[in-house]
């Protein structure tokens, strides 16, 4: 099982995490085998935690209403910290 530094998109990594426990629950996995499984799985939650954190955040701007009663565009106000240099 290689690293992969690439993160995947959401639905990627949930259906590899899906393939990760179906192999787990089979039961035919060495010891070593199942670690890395296991490994590869707390990522994948992590990853996918974090996509569903940002979606809700996302959600909540596109629900915020503007002083004027409209909802208020996803951009405005928004920060990314994808984009900011470190």
């Amino acid at each position: 099982m290689s690293e992969n530094t690439e993160t995947p998109d959401f639905e990627t990594a949930l259906k590899t995490l899906e393939t990760l426990v179906e192999q787990m629950e089979r039961g035919e996995l060495t010891l070593e085998q199942s670690l890395q499984c296991f490994e590869q799985g707390i990522r994948l939650t992590r990853e996918c935690q974090t996509a569903l954190a940002d979606a809700e955040q996302r959600v909540e701007i596109l629900l915020e209403k503007t002083p004027d009663g409209d909802t208020r565009p996803l951009d405005e106000g928004m920060d990314d910290p994808a984009s900011t240099d470190v």
